[in-house]
């Protein structure tokens, strides 16, 4: 593990693996550095590429100084890129994927860009969330009731079935669920509160991007990934058949090293 000293003083910690152009990997809800999407996809690149593996703040290793706002994490990701040499390719996944455009709206110094799911909320494709969807989670989250926050986070943001949320919440992992559940509200802010594609600010990002997602993903996170990448007026789509949004790092190591190398 290594630290990045960020803009306004907190550490962020990630992991560096390979030799070659610099990746940086951007996690999405729920994930830190330790998670086997990234640890996996680290290892499948690194022959080729310098990965960084971080931990988004409030996450893992790396720090939370208060008060939250997304133009700190844009820093986080402007520090990392400075520590591999002034420019690098980036690769976000979900919320992950919505803070690297962010970051590039920002003239951050990515060469190319690759999104995988992006969970923007399009009309008539996915349902609204509730008006008071921030302030309801924050409130879940100030009063310690992590387990009911990520639950609420998952059903109404994630669209997962309830019965679905109900199990996982009796295995094991569900632990790991509530340590980073605190930062569900970060995530929700990075979304634009309500989730909607924000056109006017995707359409200036110059960046060679690659939209991705998953052929047995729902439908409403597909349709996220068309209007992305019709908006950004230097994107690509392409469909990984029969992966999900939790996508096999074996399927999408190649597809990437296609992407930023060409």
């Amino acid at each position: 593990m290594r630290t990045v000293i960020s803009k306004d003083g907190t550490a962020i910690a990630f992991d560096q693996s390979g030799t070659g152009p610099a990746i940086i990997l951007v996690g999405g809800a729920f994930t830190d550095r330790s998670q086997p999407i990234l640890t996996q996809l680290a290892e499948s690149l690194s022959p080729q590429f310098t990965v960084i593996n971080y931990d988004r703040r409030g996450r893992g290793d790396s720090g939370d100084t208060a008060p939250y706002g997304v133009e700190r994490e844009i820093e986080d990701l402007e520090a990392l890129i400075k520590e591999t040499g002034g420019s690098a390719f980036v690769c976000g996944f979900s919320s992950g994927a919505a803070l690297a455009l962010e970051a590039a709206t920002s003239g951050l110094a990515m060469k190319k860009l690759a999104l995988y799911e992006p969970p923007f909320r399009i009309a008539g494709s996915s349902r609204p969330l509730p008006q008071d969807f921030a302030k309801h989670l924050s409130g879940l989250i100030s009063s310690g009731r992590r387990g009911d926050a990520a639950e609420y986070f998952m059903t109404q943001a994630a669209e997962v079935p309830t019965e679905f949320v109900a199990q996982m919440r009796n295995e094991p992992f569900w632990l790991t669920v509530e340590a980073v559940a605190h930062t569900l509200i970060y995530d929700t802010a990075i979304m634009g509160n309500d989730g909607s594609l924000p056109i006017e600010r995707l359409t200036v990002i110059t960046v060679p991007a690659l939209v991705i997602d998953g052929g047995a993903s729902p439908a409403w996170m597909r349709e996220a990934v068309r209007a992305v990448a019709e908006v950004m007026p230097h994107a690509q789509r392409r469909t990984l058949e029969g992966q999900t949004h939790q996508v096999s790092p074996q399927v999408l190591a190649p597809v990437l090293m296609e992407f930023f190398k060409g």
